[in-house]
C-alpha cells in the first residue's frame, strides 16, 4: 500500500484514537474534518471527495465521520442521511474506481433489539429510528459500491476524547451523589481505541486480500447494562481519586428519550475473530486502560 491513510473525521472519538495512533506509530495518516470539506451537502459530496482523493493520493480510507446525534435525528433526518449514507456512498464509489481499501463505521443501531442473543452479521437489520436507518443506508451504499470494503459494527464506543457515556458520568458525579442509570438495555461497551486499531488491521488486511470485504462486527468482549458499565466507571474512578456516585438502576419507561434505544445491543465478534488476527477484549480490561489515561 503506498500513500498515506485518509482518515475522514479528525475531532471524533475514534479519529482522535487514530491520530494518537499516527504519532506514535509514526505511520502516515491525512485527516479530513469540516474545515477541510463539507461532508453535509449531497449535491456537493462526491465532487469534493473525489477532488480530496486526486489531491492527497492515499493508499486506502478509513471514515471516521458521522452524524452520532441519536435523539437529535429524529428531527434532522435530511442531517442524518447526508452524513450517514451520502458521504460514505461518496467515499466508497471513489475508493472502488481506485481500488482502495475503504473501511467505514456502523453502529448496533440498525438492529432492533428484540433478539434474546448476540447479533451476528447476517441477522436479519430492522433499525427503530432515524440515525440507525441512516447508518444502514451508509452499509448498504459501501456495499453496492462494489469496492474492497469492510464495514465495522460497533456499539457502545467511549473513550478519553469527545463526548460518550464514560465522561458524561464522571462530570456528573461531580455535581450529584446518586444518579439514575438505566439497567434494562444490555450491550457490551467498546473502548474507541479497539475501534480504531481494529480499523487499521482491517484497513492492511484488505491491501492483502480484497476478499475479506464485508461486514465485520467489533465490541468489546462481556455482557454489561448501562447501570453495570456506570458502576465500574466509578470503581476505576475510586481506585485513581477521581469523581464517584451511587449508581440506581432505573428502566427504560423511568428515561424517555425521542428515539428508541434497542434492548439487546450485544454484537458476536466470532467473525471479526476468525478472519484477522483480532482478539475483542473484556470490556473491563479495556475501560480500566481507557480510564488509567483520563485526567482527574
Amino acid at each position: 500500500m503506498t500513500g498515506p491513510i485518509l482518515v475522514f473525521g479528525r475531532d471524533g472519538q475514534v479519529a482522535r484514537e487514530l491520530a494518537d495512533l499516527a504519532e506514535a506509530s509514526g505511520r502516515a495518516m491525512t485527516f479530513a474534518g469540516r474545515g477541510t470539506l463539507d461532508l453535509s451537502d449531497p449535491k456537493a459530496v462526491d465532487s469534493a471527495i473525489e477532488g480530496l482523493i486526486a489531491e492527497i493520493g492515499p493508499g486506502a480510507v478509513i471514515n471516521a465521520a458521522a452524524y452520532t446525534a441519536v435523539d437529535r435525528a429524529e428531527g434532522e433526518p435530511d442531517a442524518a442521511f447526508a452524513l450517514n449514507r451520502d458521504a460514505p456512498a461518496a467515499m466508497a464509489r471513489a475508493c472502488a474506481a481506485r481500488g482502495l481499501p475503504f473501511t467505514h463505521f456502523s453502529t448496533d443501531y440498525v438492529f432492533d433489539g428484540t433478539l434474546d442473543r448476540p447479533y451476528v452479521e447476517t441477522d436479519p437489520t430492522g433499525p427503530t429510528g432515524v440515525y440507525g436507518a441512516s447508518k444502514l443506508a451508509g452499509e448498504q451504499a459501501v456495499s453496492a459500491a462494489g469496492g474492497p470494503a469492510i464495514t465495522l459494527r460497533t456499539s457502545w464506543v467511549y473513550g478519553a476524547h469527545g463526548a460518550n457515556f464514560v465522561r458524561t458520568m464522571l462530570r456528573l458525579a461531580g455535581d450529584r451523589d446518586e444518579i439514575g442509570v438505566v439497567a434494562d438495555q444490555i450491550g457490551r461497551p467498546t473502548w474507541a481505541r479497539d475501534c480504531a486499531r481494529a480499523a487499521l488491521l482491517a484497513t492492511d488486511a484488505l491491501a492483502r486480500d480484497p476478499g475479506l470485504a464485508g461486514v465485520y462486527h467489533l465490541s468489546g468482549a462481556g455482557d454489561a447494562s448501562w447501570a453495570d458499565l456506570a458502576a465500574a466507571i466509578f470503581a476505576e474512578s475510586a481506585r485513581r481519586g477521581g469523581p464517584t456516585a451511587r449508581v440506581r438502576a432505573i428502566t427504560t419507561a423511568d428515561y424517555p428519550t425521542p428515539a428508541k434505544r434497542p434492548a439487546n445491543s450485544r454484537l458476536d465478534c466470532g467473525k471479526i475473530e476468525t478472519a484477522l488476527p483480532w482478539r475483542c477484549r473484556p470490556w473491563r480490561e479495556s475501560l480500566a486502560a481507557c480510564m488509567n489515561e483520563m485526567e482527574f
